[in-house]
């Protein structure tokens, strides 16, 4: 579509759904990790979105193999995306769920800096540097504060930080280059296909064990990574961002972490800490303001990168 409507409640409620979504991701590659190695289980994630996605495109006569020069810069981001998620399915062994998010979700701010430098046109204003400011503080409190990072959480949280550099580098390339000319449809694909194809033959290459055992909620875990989050939820973002106007719904975004925290203290009994708390509103408080519709909204949108 050319022109695009201002969101409605439907609208609205669809966005609040998808941050729940992406805020339960992480819980899903804690619980599969009972049975499936974390980066095995990224390619196996991406493997089955690739597959669903092809087929809704034949489905739909979306063309995905012509050549329109996008190739080069398509395999460039799906190098990134498979960077990303190694990053985060591989950190997910080393810190919690919740702290895991909170890390990942300081990306939407890294963007605005990268479009700042990268992409004419992307200028910072008075509230993408005080939400870029809220987002850093809240890292640093998550990892001196009360309860922040421990031997036992560093490499996690370090490994959730290159993660949103990954999810950030993605964006501001798509941005850039003859990608942001093409349907979001073929983006993700190039995504997909580059990540599964580095990340399947990755796992044993990096020693994992694999399947360890397929209980019912190892399987439920890894349906939900690949069928619900890098099938479903992606294409109804990518719907949204084609019938709506994208600033009203990204302001939203700063719910996923507060989900990811909420998700990760119910279902996986993380620690939740003063500090950690104020970590978390710091980021989600930064998203916010960076997310603010303008008089011409120009925020990037992510594949993933929900992610």
């Amino acid at each position: 579509m050319n022109s695009r409507n201002p969101p409605g409640t439907a609208a609205f409620a669809l966005m609040i759904l998808l941050c729940a979504i992406w805020g339960f991701q992480q819980v899903t590659i804690k619980i599969a990790m009972e049975g499936v190695s974390p980066v095995l289980q990224s390619g196996l994630r991406s493997l089955t979105g690739l597959v669903l996605l092809t087929l809704w495109a034949r489905w739909r006569g979306l063309p995905l193999l012509k050549d329109d020069g996008t190739l080069r810069m398509g395999l460039l981001a799906g190098f990134l995306f498979a960077l990303e998620f190694v990053f985060i399915y591989a950190g997910l062994a080393h810190t919690t769920a919740s702290r895991m998010i909170v890390f990942l979700y300081t990306a939407p701010c890294m963007t605005v800096l990268g479009l700042h430098w990268c992409v004419p046109g992307e200028r910072l204003h008075w509230r993408h540097f005080a939400g870029i400011a809220l987002a850093f503080a809240g890292m640093a409190a998550a990892f001196l504060g009360e309860g922040g990072a421990s031997a036992s959480t560093f490499l996690g949280d370090l490994l959730g930080l290159l993660a949103a550099v990954g999810w950030a580098a993605t964006t501001v390339l798509i941005r850039a280059s003859g990608l942001a000319r093409i349907s979001a449809t073929k983006v993700l694909w190039y995504q997909l296909a580059v990540s599964a194809v580095v990340m399947l033959p990755l796992s044993p290459l990096l020693g994992e064990a694999g399947v360890s055992g397929l209980s019912a909620p190892v399987l439920l875990a890894l349906a939900y990574q690949g069928v619900v989050v890098a099938f479903a939820s992606y294409l109804a973002w990518f719907w949204l961002l084609q019938t709506y106007l994208v600033g009203r719904l990204m302001v939203f975004s700063f719910l996923t972490p507060l989900f990811g925290v909420a998700f990760g203290v119910l279902f996986l009994g993380d620690p939740l800490t003063p500090s950690f708390l104020f970590a978390a509103g710091c980021v989600a408080a930064g998203i916010l303001l960076v997310n603010l519709p303008a008089k011409r909204p120009s925020f990037p949108t992510r594949k993933g990168n929900g992610q």
